[in-house]
């Protein structure tokens, strides 16, 4: 997330929780597509992490990328945390390790998400390099000690530091170590919301398979394919993972709005202060008595802050949230989005991916999930390989792509986005598997190679 909503407009009903959901629904001739990704910085001489201050850090890096850009700085307190543009475009962000983000703007193609990506890269490659920093492609830091990790300085990471080990025994390596891509899209209605929200979740799996790419930790093969996606399995049950009820008769966004209500409540943001009251319920920031804010009454800006504090698999905001996949090369930050445009802005892509999951029970959906970080493509369900499934869904995320004719300059539609996928399922291989070869091969069992050959 850029930066925390600050709209001071109470809340006055239980419905408002649910409008502000439901201003999410938009016409499909202005769907867009608006794609994250986060890419861990690093020291090239000694390749060490990248603390937040002085000469050569996050902060420098900051102030540089201003003054190229002239985006405009996101401070907390006196210290720049983010930017944003002011033309309307995308954000720059941190996460709790130093893992910087590029919140892209809305988009309408995967050619103009191409476009933004290669300039933003120009643009950080242009500050950092004198900086004597470069970025690793990786799903998770592969070398660094979580306690060796820096820590940057916003509060709402403070709170959710001390209340992570709490609740699950990774959440601190979530926030600290790892990097992620994903892609937000657009929904026309409740009902198509709840169908797309449906099948990006029975498939998040498929998502984590094809782009496993955390193999490494404390500098070495950590028995897993997407280290990353399995911490996320001891995080924070409360607000995490494949939401059985999306599935039950009667979803809808009053019942996310139900649920959210019962994920606890981090922060409350005042001003520049957040509010330490991890682990209270949102009902009693709504009802005026938060213990220690007694008299305060929720916002919609607070509301928006508590939506983006749940980590499942695929998140409702007015938009949803493609969570399952790994950070990776150009290719892949472009490939993401791609398949679940093609797969999600297609009538008929959509009905047919829904008639591949539609009869998966959640017990079934659950084994697939927990298996796709050790397994990747090779995980099952009903007897199907991920590969197997992979192929035929990606098939119709081509078509999806084909029937939308969105081209470029050179004529070209969306579908090559998606070849790296194809090539990845012809192969049967996944990117963390050909690191794993290279680490038993030519990097002779170190991951040292990998700060000069998975970065950007």
């Amino acid at each position: 997330m850029a930066r925390d909503s600050s709209d001071p407009t109470p809340i006055e009903s239980h419905r408002e929780l649910v409008e502000y959901l439901v201003r999410g629904c938009r016409p499909a001739a202005d769907w867009r597509l608006g794609t994250e990704h986060e890419k861990i910085p690093f020291y090239r001489e000694g390749h060490a992490p990248v603390p937040y201050a002085g000469d050569g850090g996050i902060r420098a890096l900051l102030e540089g990328l201003a003054q190229r850009t002239g985006w405009e700085p996101i401070t907390e307190g006196d210290l720049p945390i983010g930017l944003f543009d002011p033309a309307g475009g995308g954000a720059i962000s941190l996460e709790p390790g130093g893992q910087f983000e590029l919140s892209g703007a809305p988009l309408a193609t995967v050619h103009e998400t191409r476009d933004e990506l290669l300039g933003h890269l120009a643009d950080v490659k242009a500050v950092a390099e004198p900086l004597g920093i470069s970025f690793l492609t990786l799903g998770m830091s592969p070398l660094w000690t979580r306690a060796g990790t820096p820590v940057m300085p916003k509060g709402r990471y403070r709170i959710m530091a001390n209340y992570m080990p709490k609740v699950g025994g990774r959440g601190l390596d979530m926030m600290f170590r790892t990097a992620t891509v994903q892609v937000n899209l657009d929904f026309a209605s409740e009902a198509d919301m709840v169908k797309k929200l449906r099948v990006s979740l029975a498939l998040q799996p498929l998502a984590t398979a094809l782009f496993a790419n955390s193999p490494f930790t404390d500098g070495r093969p950590n028995g897993l394919l997407s280290a990353r996606s399995d911490i996320w399995r001891d995080t924070d049950g409360d607000r995490t993972g494949m939401l059985a009820f999306v599935f039950e008769d009667g979803m809808g966004f009053e019942r996310y709005v139900e649920w959210m209500l019962d994920v606890p409540t981090y922060f409350v943001k005042r001003g520049d202060t957040y509010h330490d009251v991890a682990g209270r319920s949102f009902r009693d920031l709504l009802a005026g008595r938060m213990p220690g804010l007694e008299g305060e009454r929720a916002t919609l800006s607070d509301w928006a802050n508590h939506l983006s504090t749940a980590f499942p698999e695929v998140r409702l905001k007015q938009f949803l949230e493609m969570r399952g996949a790994d950070a990776g090369p150009v290719p892949m930050l472009l490939a993401k989005p791609a398949f679940w445009v093609g797969l999600l802005y297609d009538a008929g892509a959509l009905d047919a991916a829904w008639d591949i999951v539609r009869d998966w029970t959640a017990d079934e959906r659950q084994a697939l999930r927990d298996a796709a970080p050790a397994r990747g493509l090779a995980a099952t369900v009903r007897g199907r390989s991920l590969r197997e499934i992979g192929t035929e869904v990606l098939t119709l995320a081509r078509a999806g792509l084909r029937a939308r004719a969105r081209r470029d300059g050179a004529g070209e539609d969306e579908t090559r986005y998606l070849d790296p996928l194809d090539a990845i399922l012809a192969r049967g291989r996944t990117q963390a598997e050909d690191l794993l070869a290279l680490w038993e091969g030519a990097w002779d069992r170190s991951v040292e190679p990998a700060f000069a050959e998975c970065v950007f």
